[in-house]
């Protein structure tokens, strides 16, 4: 079990990220922790792309979250994953009735 961010926003993002398979670990030296994509190898961009840093404190917690959904969302393997845009959707169509009422 890993610690919970700070951030709610960015938690948001964390644990989709881990449903989506990507790994999650806390620490390093400036970032709160690092993700790693479950597919890397030559296939997935040949490993550009396969790790993001999570920031502690970002000025925009909403902007950092999106960016790390992003970084799932564009990954050259989980795009040709049935489903996925219906798993997207989903989360954004449910994030925004929690962030109106």
């Amino acid at each position: 079990m890993r610690p919970v961010h700070p951030k709610k926003e960015i938690e948001r993002s964390l644990r989709y990220l881990e449903q989506q398979g990507w790994r999650v670990e806390p620490g390093g030296s400036h970032a709160w922790g690092k993700v790693f994509c479950p597919y890397p190898g030559e296939r997935c961009r040949c490993g550009e792309f396969c790790i993001c840093c999570v920031w502690s404190t970002p000025r925009c917690a909403e902007l950092h979250a999106r960016q790390l959904c992003r970084v799932v969302e564009h990954c050259a393997i989980h795009q040709g994953t049935p489903g996925q845009n219906e798993v997207h959707q989903n989360r954004m169509s449910e994030k925004r009735r929690t962030t109106d009422g």
